[in-house]
């Protein structure tokens, strides 16, 4: 070996690591203290503060003026003007391509914003009309010798609130169960009828509620010469509770980590075992969530109910006469044109609010995942 090559072998064998980092650290850029996309930009934020300012100040300024009706005006003068407002900011500060974004950003927040305040609007007409006829009497009572010009002292929807949790009670009884049944076929089989059953299930969410209940009247009623019952309003409510039931189950089963399923069977059990003590107990909240989404699905519905179980003004706790429902209470008074009747139908349409407002407040709390992720300790040397 030469000296030139030995000198060479010694220094290769004596390189700082450090030293070959250095050229990198060197020409490392400092990071800024700042990011670049939160530099304020005077300019940028003037003409965005310009164009959503003057439309809807020419717009109210055009509405008073004229006597506008507010409606009109927010249609007709207020989104035209906000559109070319904002396609001329989004054209100057980002260009042609900030036109596009410009018109999605607008649209997007005109119909979001005019859904809400229909929303509020609303609930806030139901709470405030409904509050006038709410009193422990009119949770309480039933409606027998009441009238339509009866004082709001007497009477009330004590027994339509029974009727509805009876009728409600049973549908659910009977579409949980077949509701996972269909969502476990869907997601733990292989068979071919499968697309024709997930097709079936869609097609069913879009069912109208009156061909239900006049599928029922007309095959039952009519047909066989049953009379109204509260069963026969059960029936009328499974379709349509079904396909929420069974849609989300399915959605629930899905989201179980596959490695959950393959750890089971390679553990040696059973697929059905597999599935009763694995998938099913993972699954839990997601169908606690079904159920009670399918209720709220129809804890509302009139049409089914009106052509199957009629009304009734007493109390019943037999299922096979005819029944009160908050629906059919409310179509009964709204019907009536009496101040007294219609605040009666203001006050069922809380109630049903209120039932519905607790079923999803609990839908959200039990779709919770409350694992708390435990830390490893560290063993001290």
């Amino acid at each position: 070996m030469t000296n030139d090559a030995k000198n060479l072998s010694d220094e290769n064998a004596t390189v700082n690591p450090a030293t070959l980092a250095a050229p990198l650290e060197m020409g490392a850029l400092p990071r800024p203290a700042v990011e670049p996309w939160k530099v304020p930009n005077p300019t940028r934020t003037t003409k965005v503060a310009l164009a959503s300012t003057i439309p809807g100040l020419l717009a109210i300024a055009l509405t008073l003026l004229f006597s506008i009706d507010p409606a009109v005006a927010m249609i007709l003068l207020f989104l035209p003007l906000q559109i070319i407002a904002s396609i001329w900011a989004g054209r100057n500060i980002y260009g042609k391509k900030g036109q596009s974004d410009a018109l999605l950003v607008i649209f997007t927040v005109f119909f979001s914003t005019f859904v809400g305040v229909l929303l509020v609007s609303l609930i806030w007409s139901v709470v405030v009309q409904g509050l006038k006829a709410m009193s422990w009497q009119f949770i309480s009572q039933n409606n027998i010798y009441i009238t339509p010009t009866t004082s709001l002292e007497y009477g009330g929807v004590g027994h339509a609130v029974l009727g509805t949790l009876m009728m409600v009670g049973l549908s659910t009884l009977v579409t949980v169960p077949l509701g996972i049944m269909v969502a476990v076929y869907l997601t733990e089989t292989r068979e071919k009828p499968r697309g024709a059953v997930r097709t079936l299930v869609q097609a069913m969410s879009g069912l109208p509620s009156v061909v239900a209940g006049l599928f029922v009247y007309s095959a039952l009623i009519v047909g066989l010469g049953l009379g109204y019952a509260g069963w026969l309003g059960s029936l009328a409510l499974i379709p349509l509770m079904l396909p929420t039931v069974a849609r989300v189950a399915e959605e629930s089963l899905r989201l179980v980590p596959q490695e959950l399923r393959n750890g089971a069977l390679a553990l040696g059990a059973p697929a059905y075992r597999a599935f009763l003590q694995v998938t099913l107990p993972a699954a839990r909240s997601g169908l606690i969530t079904a159920m009670i989404l399918g209720v709220a699905r129809v804890i509302g519905e009139t049409a089914p109910l009106i052509l199957t179980v009629n009304n009734t003004n007493s109390t019943t706790v037999d299922i096979s006469q005819p029944m009160a429902a908050l629906p059919t209470y409310i179509f009964q008074f709204i019907a009536n044109s009496y101040d007294t009747s219609v605040q009666r139908a203001w006050g069922a349409a809380l109630v049903v609010l209120i039932l519905v407002t607790v079923l999803f407040t609990l839908a959200r709390l039990v779709s919770r995942t409350n694992v708390t992720a435990k830390k490893p300790s560290k063993k001290r040397k």
